[in-house]
């Protein structure tokens, strides 16, 4: 909740702290090729989240967009566990913040095509966010197959800088929760597009290349679709994006 509307992690780290001393592809909406990449950073803890996840559910059905929800688990201390969270999660919100340079994490926070980051209850500015950043193709062509036992990311050339970080993102495209306890006690949200797993599968330096993994490293319980994500560094820039299965639910 940064302000009234999203709360930093290092806040609530010395607050924390304080607290202890006195815690088959599918077609999507549209048929336009994927040209923005929206990931939020929410969590069942944060009072300021719900917005953001409503949102999102109106992003993901933008033409040419792949949301992605990623569940952090640095306010579980709260009270609540959240059960779609997880550290990795908050890694990547991290290392994010570092590949930036200005060290800035909270929740809701969006992150557009791996680069500038905006509040994610802010509807009318996000919404022109992703507007902007849909106004070409990504650098490089990417596809995404699915076998009978194995999933297939194929990369075309591409002229970039450095290495690029090939990703799989398993993705559950809606879950409904009770809350229990905690900010959002008693209430039940239902998310979507929710990031089940990080699964690295390689790394590519421009030149035409494939990389394979068997389904059953990939897949989590719950998943419906996939997405491959190719990244600057390890968290950089999208460069570009492909999907399998259900993303809209």
């Amino acid at each position: 909740m940064k302000n009234d509307h999203c709360i930093t992690r290092r806040g609530a780290l010395r607050f924390g702290a304080g607290l202890l001393g006195a815690m088959a592809v599918a077609p999507a909406a549209s048929a336009a090729p994927p040209t923005t990449v929206v990931e939020l950073f929410t969590s069942q803890g944060c009072s300021s989240c719900p917005p953001a996840d409503e949102i999102l559910m109106e992003i993901r059905n933008l033409p040419g967009v792949v949301a992605l929800a990623y569940h952090v688990d640095y306010w579980d201390y709260l009270g609540w566990r959240d059960t779609l969270g997880g550290s990795e999660f908050s890694q990547r919100q991290y290392d994010y913040a570092k590949a930036r340079g200005d060290m800035d994490v909270y929740t809701p926070q969006v992150i557009v095509n791996g680069g500038r980051h905006y509040v994610g209850s802010h509807k009318s500015e996000l919404m022109s966010a992703v507007q902007e950043a849909s106004q070409g193709p990504f650098a490089a062509p990417i596809t995404l197959t699915d076998g009978d036992h194995d999933m297939t990311i194929t990369v075309g050339a591409a002229s970039i800088e450095g290495e690029a970080m090939v990703w799989l993102l398993p993705v559950q495209a809606r879950v409904a929760v009770r809350i229990e306890r905690g900010e959002n006690a008693g209430r039940t949200i239902e998310y979507c597009n929710v990031v089940r797993r990080l699964v690295p599968a390689g790394m590519w330096t421009g030149e035409a290349a494939s990389f394979r993994l068997p389904a059953d490293a990939v897949m989590a319980p719950g998943s419906t679709g996939c997405v491959a994500l190719l990244q600057r560094g390890k968290a950089g820039p999208v460069l570009g994006v492909a999907y399998s299965g259900d993303l809209n639910g």
